[in-house]
C-alpha cells in the first residue's frame, strides 16, 4: 500500500510538472521582465534554478576632447649651399654638331656654382665645316661674337659630319686629300680668326673617339688640323680622346666618371653621349673656364689678333725683340747715367791663391799639410798609423772590437 501510494504521489508530481511548466523561451522573450521577484514553479522549487542578474547598462561619461597641436613646420636641410643671386658677367658661347649641344648641357651643370658665367648653346646638329651651304660656321660665329657683347668665351666641338667631299668650283675634292685638307685648315682658321677679330678667347674641343672605327680613323686627322690652326690662331685646344678609350686605345662606352665610379658614358649609337659622359667632357673644358674667369679677377682673357700667314702676332711689342725696342722707345728721352771709373773696370778674374802649393812671398798658404793639420802627440800618431797605415789600435776588453773569447 505505501509504496502504490508512493507511485500515485510521483505520477501527480510529474502531471503537475508538465502541465504547470516553465513557459517556452520564445514566449519568455516576449513578455516584458517585471523588476520584482516572481513566484516560482515547482520545476524551480525542485532544482534551485538560480536568476539571472539583470544587466544594467552602464551610464556613458562624456569626455572632453583633446585639443591636438598643429605639427610645427619641417625644417628643410639643404645640403647644397645656398648661391647668392649675381649678375652674369660673361656668356659662354657654345657652337658645333650635336655633339657640341651635349658638352653645352654637361659645362651648365659644371658651372652651376657659377652664376656670374651662363653657357650660351648655339650648335647645330647635322652641321660641319665641309657644307658651307647648308651652314656657314665662319659667317655665324662672327654674327654671334658680334651681336653679343657679353660674350667671353667661345667654345668649338666639330668634326662628324666633315667626312664629305668640298667641291670648289666644278671641283670636287674627296676626303682628306691634299687639296681637302687645306681647305678644310683655311675653315678651320676662319672661325678662330672671327674669334681672334672680337678679342674673345677661343677653345676648340677635339672630336672623341666613335664606335666605327673608320670614321674614328678620320677623326684623328680631323683632330689635327684642329690643333695646329687653334693654336697657331692663339686659342687651346682641348682633347677627349684619351678620356672615352680603354687601356689599348679602343672605343670605349663605359668608364669612369669624373667621380672616378664605372658607368656608362655613350649612347647605344656608338656616337653621342650620355648625360654623365656629357659631363666628363665638360670637365675638361670646365678647368680652363675656371682658370680664365677666375673670381675677383678684373675682366677675362683675350684673344690677340694674329698674322693668318705664320700665326705669329700682329702686336709690335709682342714680335721677336719688340720689348727691348719698347724699353729703347721708353728711356731714349732719358739722361745716361756715367757710372765711376772703380765700377767701369772690371777684372775678368780675382786673384789666385793656392790651397796647398807654396805661396807666394807675404801670403799664406789656405790648407797646410795632413801631418801639420793633425799636430803632433799620441793621439795624432794613433790618427796617423789609422788612416795612413791602416794599422788599427789593439782592441780593448768590453769594446765592440774586441772579439776574443770569455774565459
Amino acid at each position: 500500500m505505501r509504496l502504490r501510494a508512493l507511485f500515485t504521489m510521483l505520477a501527480a508530481a510529474g502531471l503537475l510538472l508538465l502541465t504547470v511548466g516553465p513557459p517556452p523561451l520564445a514566449q519568455q522573450a516576449r513578455q516584458p521582465q517585471p523588476q520584482q521577484q516572481q513566484q516560482r514553479s515547482l520545476f524551480q522549487l525542485f532544482w534551485q534554478q538560480p536568476q539571472q542578474p539583470q544587466a544594467v547598462q552602464p551610464q556613458r561619461q562624456r569626455v572632453a576632447p583633446v585639443a591636438r597641436r598643429r605639427p610645427a613646420a619641417p625644417v628643410v636641410v639643404r645640403d647644397d649651399p645656398v648661391i647668392p643671386k649675381v649678375d652674369v658677367a660673361h656668356h659662354i658661347l657654345v657652337i658645333g654638331d650635336s655633339l657640341a649641344n651635349l658638352l653645352a648641357d654637361g659645362l651648365e651643370e659644371a658651372l652651376e656654382d657659377r652664376p656670374d658665367l651662363a653657357v650660351i648653346a648655339r650648335a647645330k646638329p647635322d652641321s660641319g665645316l665641309v657644307r658651307s651651304d647648308f651652314h656657314d660656321w665662319p659667317k655665324v660665329a662672327a654674327e654671334l661674337v658680334a651681336g653679343d657683347a657679353k660674350i667671353g668665351l667661345g667654345v668649338m666641338l666639330v668634326g662628324l659630319n666633315d667626312r664629305q667631299a668640298i667641291r670648289e668650283g666644278d671641283t670636287v675634292h674627296e676626303p682628306l686629300s691634299p687639296r681637302w685638307l687645306e681647305l678644310y685648315r683655311e675653315r678651320i682658321n676662319a672661325v678662330a680668326q672671327a674669334f681672334a677679330a672680337r678679342r674673345v678667347p677661343l677653345i676648340w674641343v677635339g672630336a672623341p673617339p666613335v664606335q666605327n672605327a673608320r670614321l674614328s680613323a678620320d677623326l684623328v686627322t680631323f683632330n689635327e688640323q684642329y690643333r695646329q690652326q687653334v693654336e697657331r690662331a692663339g686659342g687651346q685646344y682641348v682633347d677627349l680622346w684619351g678620356a672615352f678609350v680603354d687601356a689599348e686605345n679602343r672605343y670605349a662606352a663605359m668608364g669612369p666618371d669624373v667621380s672616378g665610379q664605372p658607368a656608362r658614358l655613350r649612347l647605344g649609337d656608338g656616337i653621342h653621349f650620355t648625360a654623365v659622359g656629357a659631363r666628363k667632357a665638360a670637365h675638361f673644358v670646365d678647368v680652363l673656364v675656371r682658370r680664365m674667369f677666375e673670381p675677383g679677377t678684373q675682366g677675362s682673357v683675350i684673344a690677340l689678333p694674329v698674322s693668318p700667314e705664320t700665326g705669329a702676332p700682329t702686336n709690335p711689342e709682342l714680335q721677336p725683340g719688340g720689348i727691348e725696342r719698347l724699353i729703347d722707345q721708353m728711356v731714349a728721352g732719358l739722361p745716361v747715367i756715367s757710372l765711376p771709373a772703380a765700377l767701369q773696370a772690371k777684372p775678368a778674374a780675382g786673384p789666385i791663391l793656392p790651397l796647398t802649393g807654396t805661396a807666394g812671398p807675404g801670403d799664406q798658404a789656405l790648407l797646410v799639410s795632413i801631418p801639420e793639420a793633425r799636430g803632433r802627440g799620441e793621439i795624432a800618431g794613433q790618427l796617423d798609423r789609422i788612416f795612413g797605415e791602416g794599422i788599427l789600435p789593439e782592441p780593448k776588453p768590453g769594446r765592440m772590437d774586441d772579439h776574443r773569447w770569455p774565459r
